[in-house]
């Protein structure tokens, strides 16, 4: 393939068939001549990936993607999964090539987004924009070097398959760990309909005629009155019978074991399709150390917002006892649980108070990069703005005014060009929250805060954020509520040759 792609084409028919990865690189045709972008397979892709070094390990593992049954205390749902709910975590050191093989055993196409990560274009996962999907019992080999240490996760890019089994958590280990302490703890959250109450592509089908397609009697998936203040109003759009910790709801909640005075690391990945977690550990003070992978200077809470497809580290001094981690579901009343147990005493029931919840509560703009990972500060070469819209009402979301159209798939794509900084000002003109994702980058959001790939932006708030144009390719950009995505809210961030 060329290092430059002027023109191609993508039918409609392939674009349903691929969902939210329908990004193809093309240009449109018109009476000016049309931008010309960098390919994933391109030149300056490679160039870029050997621009990383790497330390020459190599991490192999294999991902088998088939349809699984889970045991959810005592309900059986089919789903799909990458052997387990979550899969096994893969972990590399910051250096590290992970070679991923992938077989698809599912009767649908499928891919692997690496998420967070500043990896390759043409490994990052979306079909049509950086790989053709993987085909029902076809093979497809991931590789990439993982430059930069901390919490990451996988998932699929295509359709709706986000809210299915088929995630799990990526850590990239930093040789130079800084941090001091004794355990660890990975602990993934989840919101659970697929095989209870119906299947994500029904949720999708059934949220896309909008609140008028309810008021006419059809389906019965769409949430009605989750109301949350921490995130401007409306919490959500989707009912979920289930909320899971580590893939097992409160009735059979997971118990990480470890003993007082210790120190743990929790790590805590928001891998739900359409709700932010309020997470706290009963009877302790959380250190928030990362966000997104990347350190911040430190800061102590009670519990953290998380929206979807964001990471938080927490460091935690454990005291004597039997702890509850709760992940309550923001606005609509249920919560994921998960036991913490050091010594003896009665365990802790899912409906148990937990103080900590309603006390100092911690969202990303309490944070500030450590030094060692904040941008210096240069001139800004170019200014973006991602305009968010849409409304439950019609299910109409959209970015700059333009529902994601796959028979032009880069119509206001976001232009960069290699070494730029960039200052993009994310606007949310609708009346719910967005947990907008880049992907390929880090930002920083602005006034020396978090550097992050993930954000939460408020209804009728704005985010302006900085990133260093040092990845070149195609890359996704869009709400990481999947049913959002899945309807319009995307475009493409795309780096175009001089």
């Amino acid at each position: 393939m060329h290092s430059e792609i002027q023109y191609a084409s993508l039918t409609r028919r392939g674009f349903l068939a691929v969902g939210t990865g329908a990004v193809a690189a093309i240009a449109l045709a018109s009476c000016t001549t049309p931008p010309r972008y960098v390919s994933p397979t391109g030149a300056a892709v490679q160039q870029a990936e050997s621009a990383r070094g790497g330390t020459g390990r190599v991490t192999r593992v294999d991902l088998v993607a088939a349809p699984t049954q889970v045991d959810l205390a005592g309900t059986t749902a089919n789903t799909w999964s990458f052997g387990s709910v979550p899969a096994p975590t893969i972990r590399l050191s910051a250096g590290d090539t992970l070679l991923a093989n992938v077989r698809n055993q599912l009767p649908a196409d499928t891919s692997v987004h690496w998420h967070g990560l500043a990896l390759r274009n043409d490994m990052d996962g979306v079909p049509g924009a950086t790989q053709a999907p993987i085909g029902a019992g076809e093979d497809f080999s991931y590789e990439f070097i993982a430059a930069h240490p901390g919490t990451y996760w996988f998932h699929p890019h295509v359709g709706p398959q986000l809210d299915r089994g088929l995630y799990g958590a990526l850590i990239v280990d930093d040789p130079n760990e800084p941090l001091v302490y004794d355990d660890e703890w990975v602990v993934v959250l989840d919101d659970w309909l697929d095989g209870v109450t119906g299947t994500p592509d029904e949720v999708l089908e059934e949220l896309s005629e909008g609140m008028m397609g309810m008021m006419g009697g059809s389906g019965g998936h769409m949430l009605m009155g989750a109301r949350s203040d921490l995130l401007g109003g409306d919490a959500g759009d989707v009912f979920y019978p289930h909320y899971l910790i580590n893939g097992r709801p409160p009735a059979d909640p997971e118990t990480f074991t470890s003993a007082p005075g210790r120190r743990v690391r929790i790590r805590i990945i928001n891998a739900g399709s359409d709700t932010a977690f309020r997470v706290a550990l009963g009877g302790h003070r959380l250190t928030v150390t990362h966000s997104d992978g990347f350190p911040v200077n430190p800061v102590d809470t009670d519990a953290i917002l998380i929206g979807m497809g964001e990471r938080y580290d927490v460091l935690v001094t454990l005291g004597d006892g039997v702890f509850p981690l709760a992940a309550a579901a923001e606005g609509k009343g249920e919560t994921a649980f998960a036991i913490l147990r050091t010594g003896s005493g009665e365990t802790p029931r899912p409906s148990a108070t937990i103080p900590e919840m309603s006390r100092s509560i911690l969202t990303a703009d309490a944070l500030a990069a450590d030094p060692g990972v904040a941008f210096p500060s240069r001139t800004v070469d170019r200014e973006l703005t991602a305009k968010l819209s849409g409304s439950m009402m019609a299910y109409d979301w959209a970015i700059n005014g333009r529902r994601f159209d796959p028979a032009n798939p880069l119509d206001g794509a976001l232009g960069v060009r290699q070494g730029e900084r960039v200052r993009l000002r994310i606007e949310n003109t609708t009346e719910m929250w967005h947990p907008f994702h880049l992907h390929g980058h880090t930002y920083q959001h602005a006034g020396g805060g978090p550097r992050k790939d993930t954000s939460i932006v408020l209804p009728r708030k704005s985010l302006t954020v900085e990133f260093d144009a040092d990845n070149p390719g195609l890359w996704a950009a869009h709400c990481h509520n999947i049913y959002h995505a899945e309807t319009g809210m995307m475009t493409i961030l795309g780096y175009q040759t001089t």
